[in-house]
């Protein structure tokens, strides 16, 4: 069945994963510890991040949970923080945050729109950073359709979100393509009965996408020549 709409996952498919958020996640540790580099790397290791190098782990909630299952991790070892306090620090943080293209994003999604297909991002970060990262990059206006953890539809690896997208553009699940870059996605994109393409761009090897994806890709831009191919 062809494809007729594509609902994409932000961090690690849009947007390069370790380029983007471990100079974020380095400043944000610091901002809460107060300058203290020593406090910064405990917290870091609390949510699967090496403070020194700058990287994640595969299993950081940083990758897939949400902001909030974030703040949950973090509390405990904070002072002077209650948990929806945090989650706007986070939020706020994260809205400011430099993203890094995957590839270069005007062109391929003004590609993907000409062919007629439905776009859409389901990300399990905030709604109002999500929004304020694809503005910063000029590009949301490409698509139909935006949903964060707090948008309503619940987050991955439910399929809420990926159903609100379908109902939005009247399109069967079964003519779109959930792509993404963690576990969480493709878990999502399978329980919604969608077709799911997995891209290497986040924090996961592609023997941890090939069980739940019908492709892996290096990146997005390889989507329009495999669609093209099926």
């Amino acid at each position: 069945m062809r494809v007729e709409a594509l609902i994409f996952d932000k961090d690690g498919t849009l947007f390069d994963f370790a380029a983007t958020w471990g100079a974020f996640g380095r400043a944000v540790l610091l901002r809460l510890s107060e300058g203290d580099t020593s406090q910064a790397a405990k917290l870091g290791k609390v949510v699967g991040f090496d403070f020194a190098q700058g990287c994640y782990q595969g299993d950081s909630v940083v990758i897939a949970g949400t902001v909030s299952e974030v703040a949950d991790a973090l509390i405990p070892h904070l002072k002077g923080y209650d948990h929806s306090e945090l989650v706007g620090i986070l939020n706020r943080e994260s809205a400011l945050a430099e993203q890094v293209p995957a590839v270069p994003l005007g062109p391929f999604l003004s590609n993907l729109r000409q062919t007629g297909l439905k776009l859409g991002v389901a990300t399990n970060d905030g709604e109002m950073p999500a929004v304020q990262h694809l503005r910063s990059m000029g590009i949301r206006d490409y698509f139909d359709f935006v949903a964060g953890y707090d948008s309503g539809h619940g987050f991955k690896p439910g399929p809420g979100q990926l159903l609100a997208f379908a109902n939005h553009v009247k399109i069967n699940p079964s003519q779109i393509a959930m792509v993404g870059d963690s576990r969480h996605d493709l878990e999502a994109g399978r329980a919604a009965g969608m077709t799911t393409i997995g891209v290497l761009t986040g924090v996961a090897p592609a023997e941890v996408l090939e069980p739940l994806a019908d492709v892996v890709l290096p990146d997005i831009g390889y989507i329009a020549g495999w669609l093209s191919s099926k």
